[in-house]
């Protein structure tokens, strides 16, 4: 049995096409794998732990061995707690929209508090860098109100894919598939039905495979 952590980065829940088709690769993986767990994180209703100077003080003495107190010790176990729910997870599902050619500032904060080292990743004796969360796949929908396709010119503006699969491979998670919806807008809203409607085929047959 598998667990999967389905993170939803968009406010716009029904309105949200990355939400749609991540609903619809969700329920078909659930009807194919009807023993697996799914936990479902809103990142817009979760009330994620603020990486903030408190936290960032207790990071640093904490991981330095300097003299710590209470307070900093509670504040970096919230941040640890966050880490091991993901860590936890065997697969995971992102729904996430672009927002001015990057991603979510909700999905920016949990990534900043999930990428730490020595949790998430460590530095080798070589001085580079070594992912700690191996050996599991990853399912995202990306969606955009513009047409960013490889190759086209429009192509540098995506630093949404770009930065979000940097990331996750940062930490070690290499297997990594995807779905993009676009254009949600640029083409009017009978080509968004249509990409939407296309996106959600494609993610129900790659369901079966995760």
């Amino acid at each position: 049995m598998s667990t999967i952590l389905y993170l939803k980065a968009s406010p716009r829940t029904d309105c949200s096409y990355s939400i749609a088709v991540a609903d619809a690769f969700v329920e078909s993986y659930r009807n194919a794998h009807p023993d697996d767990q799914i936990k479902t994180i809103d990142l817009f209703e979760e009330p994620l732990p603020a990486f903030d100077l408190a936290a960032a003080t207790a990071k640093y003495k904490i991981m330095h061995g300097q003299e710590h107190s209470a307070d900093d010790q509670k504040v970096w176990a919230e941040i640890v707690s966050a880490i091991e729910e993901f860590k936890s997870a065997d697969k995971y599902v992102l729904a996430v929209p672009m927002w001015n050619f990057s991603i979510p500032y909700r999905l920016k904060q949990y990534i900043d508090i999930i990428v730490q080292p020595g949790l998430t990743f460590t530095v080798t004796d070589s001085g580079g860098y070594e992912g700690l969360v191996k050996d599991k796949s990853v399912f995202i929908v990306y969606a955009r109100g513009g047409d960013y396709p490889q190759g086209s010119g429009a192509e540098s503006y995506d630093l949404q894919k770009k930065y979000l699969e940097l990331i996750l491979n940062f930490i070690g998670l290499t297997d990594i598939r995807s779905v993009v919806v676009e254009p949600t807008l640029a083409a009017g809203a009978d080509t968004a039905k249509q990409k939407r409607a296309e996106a959600v085929e494609k993610a129900k047959q790659m369901a079966a495979e995760f």
